[in-house]
């Protein structure tokens, strides 16, 4: 009996060393998760080289060498996802605990477990992305246009035939993407649920230190605030629409047409400003004449963003950059022309990819792109999960927010204006922003509206088309200007989706730039009105933005937000502030006409 109890007792006690022994501990916690950023980030490296090949070289090829190399990195990290549901319940200290969840948040696609369904995912991704790139409308076999010359007769056409044809032309371009976006995303959901996530859109929705829920009522509120704005802009554009092309084209109470807004999305309407029945002087002077009259090239166009980060007291750009990135469409060979920044190895192989062209639009999308490249610098220090903005919103706000300072009173400093208009040029100057930011607000909001309910099965592939438009109707009020139908698949003539680029981010940046800008209006200094304060050349500015750059993702981002601007809650009234002025003058122009459509 003795015995028998001695048994027991020492079996008991190997199971309860081996149970011991399997359970984790804080230590391994902290090794794991060391070892995963080894890893990831030689893996992360070895992807951003290869997409930036493929982008910049687009054959079979180099999307098959950007598959492999982005299935590697997916690999990576659906095995250590798995891998680290070993460590949930042990208790961790914040910042270990903040590393294990971005690295569940760290794919946009996460991929099945199957390895044979996760190079099938992986390889329909990319060629998506390079679909969009080779992407032309051919008007005759010897007259193709790829998206850069269509942007660009879409900005300046008045010929509503022609604008019809083009914008139509251009969007075939999503149709034969349709049937391999509908299997991306059943693979992807497939991934995100393998992961512990509803699917890929809750995933998405997670990276915002809130639940989905919070999240979803955040938007709400944001947008909530801005939308009265958007409508007195809507429907001032839309009349002076119809009086230029008649009501037979833009009806008087109705959506505009999607194609006479500027360019292939209506996603921003800046373009469209001589036809809104203001003098072409009034702003008191054309950037894009200013820019042309100094004969700048691409690069001279890029030194001059530089310029403004260097004169806030960050370090000029590494001669890496000067070497390797593209400012210029290569004549022999299709690239990805959508502006985009890199950076290589988390560390100082930073990049710029654009097909620039000597013109304002592209002078202010210099200053942003550059804004991600100085993110990337300021946050090079701290550890691989934390290499990333406090939000997605914040790393697309901080470009912009210099964009925003991008004022007559900048260029005079400059050199590139002589004269600061006077006052009166106020309106038509807030109403040239207004039609890019405020107009692209609903914009920003739909996409991923439409995406999640992709993700979710709400919207399914018989009616992808039908929701998209429906959406657009709603927020936007905008309508295509041909019929439309489930044989096109017009989310694919956008790059970000094509891409699969989530898009949320732009909507957060617009309100984030401008609650940035007037912080560091005021860290500078300035009382004026806040649409014509520069803080260029304000070093107590810079030294405030480059505190909240430095922290990187390693805090919520209210915590980031707070160090910039005092605030810990996202806040539209710095928009309402800047077009203050703005706002009065619509209300007075649209007296007696119907809100809506």
């Amino acid at each position: 009996m003795k015995f028998r109890c001695l048994l027991l007792l020492l079996c008991f006690s190997t199971l309860m060393e081996a149970q011991s022994a399997s359970k984790p501990t804080l230590a391994e916690a902290e090794q794991f998760i060391s070892q995963a950023e080894a890893r990831l980030n030689e893996l992360n490296t070895r992807a951003a080289r290869a997409g930036w090949v493929q982008e910049n070289f687009i054959t079979d090829d180099t999307e098959a060498i950007a598959a492999d190399a982005n299935e590697q990195s997916t690999a990576a990290v659906t095995e250590l996802v798995e891998q680290a549901k070993r460590f949930d319940g042990l208790a961790l200290p914040p910042a270990l605990a903040r590393k294990f969840l971005l690295l569940k948040l760290g794919l946009t696609a996460p991929a099945p477990k199957d390895p044979k369904l996760r190079r099938e995912m992986i390889e329909i991704g990319t060629s998506l992305d390079g679909d969009y790139g080779k992407g032309k409308y051919c008007r005759r076999p010897d007259d193709c246009l790829d998206i850069t010359a269509i942007e660009r007769i879409m900005s300046s056409s008045r010929d509503p035939k022609e604008l019809q044809e083009v914008w139509t032309g251009w969007h075939k371009v999503g149709a034969p993407m349709r049937q391999r976006y509908a299997r991306f995303i059943e693979l992807s959901n497939q991934g995100a649920r393998e992961m512990g996530f509803k699917d890929v859109g809750a995933l998405w929705r997670a990276g915002y230190d809130m639940t989905p829920e919070q999240f979803n009522a955040e938007l709400e509120r944001l947008w909530q605030q801005v939308r009265p704005l958007y409508l007195s802009l809507h429907m001032f554009v839309r009349a002076r629409l119809a009086q230029h092309y008649g009501a037979n084209v833009v009806p008087a109470n109705g959506p505009i047409p999607a194609d006479l807004l500027g360019n292939p999305w209506a996603q921003e309407w800046g373009n469209i400003f001589p036809l809104l029945g203001l003098p072409e002087s009034s702003r008191g002077y054309d950037l894009t004449e200013l820019l042309k009259a100094k004969n700048l090239d691409p690069k001279g166009m890029v030194r001059y963003g530089e310029n403004f980060y260097k004169s806030l007291g960050f370090a000029p750009l590494p001669p890496t950059f000067w070497e390797r990135s593209l400012f210029t469409k290569p004549r022999d060979r299709d690239v990805v022309c959508h502006a985009s920044a890199w950076d290589l190895d988390n560390q100082d192989d930073l990049r710029v990819k654009m097909c620039i062209q000597i013109r304002d639009e592209d002078f202010i999308t210099i200053h942003h792109e550059l804004g991600h490249n100085f993110y990337q610098r300021a946050y090079k220090g701290q550890p691989y999960f934390f290499e990333g903005g406090a939000n997605d919103g914040f790393h697309e706000a901080i470009g912009d927010t210099i964009a925003l300072a991008v004022t007559p009173e900048y260029l005079q400093q400059i050199g590139l204006l002589d004269k600061v208009p006077s006052a009166d040029a106020d309106i038509p100057l807030l109403l040239k922003q207004a039609l890019d930011k405020v107009a692209f607000l609903p914009f920003g909001l739909l996409i991923d509206q439409w995406r999640w309910k992709v993700f979710s099965g709400e919207i399914t592939p018989a009616n992808y088309n039908q929701a998209w438009w429906d959406l657009r109707l709603k927020y936007q009020g905008v309508a295509p200007p041909v019929a439309r139908s489930e044989a096109d698949f017009d989310p694919g003539a956008k790059y970000h989706v094509a891409g699969n680029v989530p898009y949320m981010r732009y909507f957060l940046a617009r309100i984030l730039q401008f609650q940035f800008y007037r912080a560091m209006c005021k860290e500078a200094g300035y009382n004026g009105p806040l649409h014509r304060c520069t803080f260029y050349n304000s070093k107590p500015a810079g030294e405030k933005l480059n505190k909240m750059l430095a922290m990187g993702q390693s805090r919520p981002w209210p915590d980031a937000l707070e160090a910039l601007t005092g605030q810990r809650q996202m806040d539209a009234s710095a928009i309402l502030d800047y077009f203050a002025p703005l706002q009065k003058w619509l209300d007075e122009q649209n007296k007696g006409q119907k809100t809506g459509w």
